[in-house]
């Protein structure tokens, strides 16, 4: 593994590359990983880099959105193979239909989805930034496609706005059940239920907190408490079992794991890298509709 992580690293020097990784891949990655993180944070760094290539250590869409905002940049996707089973729930025709049922409603488009899809919304939203982006439309009624969960938490939390949703969801999260986290609560009476809003609604409001990837990481860093269920997929809690070796994590169900995140390896990433190859495209009129729908996100963002 070593002799990997030298030759990817110095063919990252050589060909001005970066690479980006998400934190659901194999912890292994992080070794020579330049930015590891949720999907807002990757999509900043994107947007962001003077880099030549971007490889993307993560699933098709995230490198769809990285060349999508970067078009001048080559991105590369080290597995092809490394899909979204819920941004797979909505295609381009059903995506029309939906604004049809539901018309004079902006469109909010959840990240995890494809450039043609996104090319028929009004913004994106990740999961870090969804209650931001659906308040500053500053509209009674949206439309939220294509994970239902996140889309009704969001009007759980705002309120006074009407949240129509696809309905879609991540079957990682979608699988975890009220049970779950009553059970979590009586045998780990003393821990924080730190939970993602990709899980159903009423399972979200049991935990101690909800929010992104990267807002569990945060609340953690954060947090004077010793113990934690961690209620996302199980990159997050290897990786806050590496950092903070001194606090007790708890994977909410050993099968938290998006298969498609842990197809890409060092192997890949390197044969991707010094080859060039499993490159992003994409129609340009495609790009460039969904392009306005990514830069208003990170506008609203800032």
């Amino acid at each position: 593994m070593k002799y990997l992580i030298e030759k990817i690293k110095k063919l990252k020097e050589e060909k001005n590359a970066i690479i980006l990784a998400h934190s659901y891949q194999n912890i292994e990655v992080d070794s020579v990983a330049d930015f590891v993180g949720d999907s807002l944070y990757l999509s900043q760094k994107a947007k962001e880099t003077d880099a030549d290539i971007i490889v993307f250590a993560g699933v098709y869409f995230m490198a769809q959105t990285a060349k999508i905002i970067s078009p001048e940049k080559k991105v590369l996707l080290p597995n092809l193979n490394a899909g979204c089973l819920m941004a797979d729930m909505i295609n381009h025709d059903q995506m029309v239909n939906f604004k049809k049922n539901h018309p004079n409603a902006p469109v909010v488009c959840y990240i995890n989805s494809t450039a043609e899809v996104k090319a028929e919304c009004d913004i994106c939203c990740t999961s870090s930034n969804a209650l931001k982006i659906v308040k500053s439309l500053n509209t009674p009624k949206v439309l939220f496609l294509p994970d239902a969960n996140l889309g009704k938490w969001v009007e759980k939390k705002l309120k006074d706005v009407e949240v129509i949703t696809y309905d879609g969801n991540c079957p990682v999260h979608h699988g975890v059940e009220i049970r779950d986290i009553e059970l979590a609560r009586k045998k780990y009476p003393n821990a924080k239920i730190l939970i993602h809003p990709e899980c159903k609604p009423e399972v979200s409001v049991l935990g101690d907190y909800v929010g992104s990837t990267s807002g569990i990481m945060e609340y953690v860093r954060k947090s004077k408490d010793r113990q934690f269920v961690i209620v996302t997929e199980k990159g997050v809690c290897d990786r806050l079992e590496r950092d903070y070796p001194d606090k007790k994590f708890i994977l909410i169900k050993n099968n938290m794991l998006c298969e498609s995140m842990k197809l890409t390896t060092l192997d890949e990433i390197l044969y991707s890298l010094e080859h060039e190859v499993n490159e992003i495209t994409l129609d340009e009129n495609v790009r460039k509709r969904s392009a306005n729908c990514i830069e208003r996100m990170l506008k609203v963002s800032k």
